[in-house]
């Protein structure tokens, strides 16, 4: 499998900035409220979320982010009015339809986390469609967290091994994250959500153990590339302890032992 450190032919990878995150994860939040707000549907704001996803790719290879992983819809929002659901399902395979040749040219490289099964068979296929044919492309590693969520991975995760019947001995956390759907991703450095909200609901809840977190004030159809830069601009600032001490501190950690 080609890595995001290969060299491609077509795409030279930008070398990332000093102080930007490598790996960005975004929970897309508020795109009913958006449209609430100016007196349309709530699906309308399906809508414009999708269409925004575009410029945050773009933004994010013009600031040398590696990876970015959005969550786009989670296990618990089959919980949903049907018809939101079906219109979210329907707006999501045409988006990957609509947008792959850009995306393509962008030099992305998209991947899936959750689970395809029980998916409405053109969006599965649409999916798996988007996948082989990006997945030579090296500029930034796209990923679509579609019908994902943090238990159920783990859970996913947990049977593998039981079926693969791993000595229970020899799982440690590295032999565990291989089991996980991020197996191939570095852990995120920082985990946005716009809409204000400051819950991680599940998202990527083993991978997040030392992320930084910043929660956007405005819908995730107005966040754009200036609220994405003052993101990774917030994470520069910030000095990442991983449960010790900062550089050069003498200070206890404030993580607990």
């Amino acid at each position: 499998m080609t890595t995001v450190e290969q060299t491609h032919t077509t795409h030279a990878r930008q070398e990332p900035r000093r102080g930007v995150p490598r790996h960005v994860a975004i929970i897309m939040d508020g795109n009913g409220r958006w449209a609430q707000e100016r007196g349309l549907p709530r699906t309308f704001g399906h809508d414009a979320g999708t269409e925004n996803i575009r410029r945050i790719v773009r933004a994010a290879v013009e600031l040398g982010i590696e990876y970015l992983t959005l969550w786009a819809f989670s296990t618990e929002n089959w919980n949903r009015p049907a018809d939101e659901v079906q219109t979210i399902i329907s707006l999501i395979a045409r988006s990957i339809e609509r947008e792959l040749d850009e995306l393509d040219r962008e030099g992305a490289r998209l991947r899936h986390i959750g689970s395809l099964g029980g998916l409405d068979p053109q969006l599965a296929g649409a999916v798996i469609g988007a996948i082989e044919r990006t997945r030579d492309n090296d500029r930034i590693v796209l990923t679509l967290a579609f019908n994902y969520g943090g238990r159920a991975e783990i859970l996913h995760a947990v049977k593998r091994l039981l079926e693969d019947r791993v000595d229970p001995t020899t799982v440690d956390e590295a032999l565990f994250a291989q089991y996980l759907h991020t197996h191939d991703l570095p852990d995120p450095d920082l985990i946005v959500r716009t809409a204000g909200e400051f819950r991680f609901s599940g998202y990527l809840p083993w991978q997040a153990v030392y992320a930084e977190y910043w929660s956007a004030p405005v819908n995730w159809p107005d966040f754009g590339a200036n609220e994405l830069r003052e993101a990774a601009a917030v994470y520069a600032r910030r000095v990442r302890k991983f449960g010790g001490l900062a550089p050069g501190s003498t200070e206890e950690a404030q993580e607990p032992s």
